[in-house]
C-alpha cells in the first residue's frame, strides 16, 4: 500500500481542491454560455409586427410613381407624377421593350435627357416582359406584398434576390435619380433597402 508522507498530503488536498474550484468554474461558465445562447435565440425570433409595418413603408415606395409607372396592369406603361397613360400609344411588347418602330430605345437613352420632364434614360430602359408583369397599380399593401414574394409571380426571384434587385440594380436605381420635373419616392434607396431588410428578416410577413 502506498504511503504519503504529511506534507505530501497537503498538497494533494491542495491539489484536489484547486481542481474541484477549477470544474466549479467550468461549470458556471457553461452555464452562462447556455443562457447566452438561450438569451440570443429568444432574440433572432423574427419580429412579425415590425416585419408587416416595415412592408407598409415599403409600399409607399413601390406605389409612388417612380416605380408602380412600370408596373400597370396593362400593356401600356405610365408617365408622369400622375400616373397617365404613356402617350404615343406606346405597347410592352413580350420581352417588355416595345414593338416594332416603338421600340423603348427609339426616345429613351442610356442617360436621362437634360430639361424638366425630357425623356429619362437607362441602359436597361424598359418594362417587365409580359410574362411576369409584376403589376403595382391597384394592389393593396397585403396583395402586393403576397404577389412580389411568390416566385410564380416575381420572375423567381427570392428573398434575397427582392432585396438585391432594389438595393442594387441599375434601372430600379433610376427612381432615385429621374430627372428634372419628377419628384423622387417618400423613402431614400438607403431607407428603403433598410426597410425590406427588415421585412425580410421578421419573416416576410404581409399586412391584412
Amino acid at each position: 500500500m502506498t504511503t504519503f508522507t504529511a506534507n505530501e498530503k497537503h498538497w494533494r488536498r491542495r491539489g484536489g481542491q484547486a481542481i474541484t474550484r477549477i470544474l466549479a468554474i467550468l461549470a458556471g461558465g457553461a452555464a452562462t454560455v447556455l443562457l447566452v445562447t438561450s438569451v440570443s435565440a429568444r432574440a433572432a425570433k423574427p419580429d412579425a409586427n415590425a416585419s408587416r409595418a416595415a412592408f407598409l413603408q415599403l409600399y409607399r415606395v413601390l406605389t409612388s410613381p417612380r416605380c408602380q409607372n412600370c408596373h400597370a396592369a396593362g400593356d401600356a406603361p405610365l408617365q408622369g407624377d400622375d400616373s397617365h397613360v404613356h402617350l404615343q400609344n406606346v405597347i410592352r411588347g413580350k420581352d417588355g421593350q416595345g414593338v416594332y418602330g416603338m421600340r423603348c430605345d427609339t426616345c429613351h437613352q442610356s442617360t436621362n435627357l437634360p430639361g424638366a420632364h425630357m425623356p429619362p434614360g437607362n441602359p436597361k430602359w424598359g418594362l417587365p416582359s409580359s410574362e411576369h408583369k409584376m403589376v403595382i397599380v391597384g394592389r393593396s399593401a397585403g396583395e402586393l406584398c403576397k404577389q412580389i414574394k411568390d416566385p410564380k409571380q416575381n420572375g423567381g426571384r427570392s428573398l434575397e434576390d427582392l432585396f438585391h434587385h432594389i438595393a442594387d440594380d441599375d434601372l430600379v436605381g433610376w427612381g432615385w435619380n429621374p430627372g428634372e420635373g419628377r419628384t423622387l419616392p417618400p423613402l431614400s434607396r438607403a431607407e428603403t433597402t433598410a426597410q425590406i431588410r427588415v421585412w425580410i428578416n421578421g419573416g416576410a410577413a404581409c399586412p391584412e
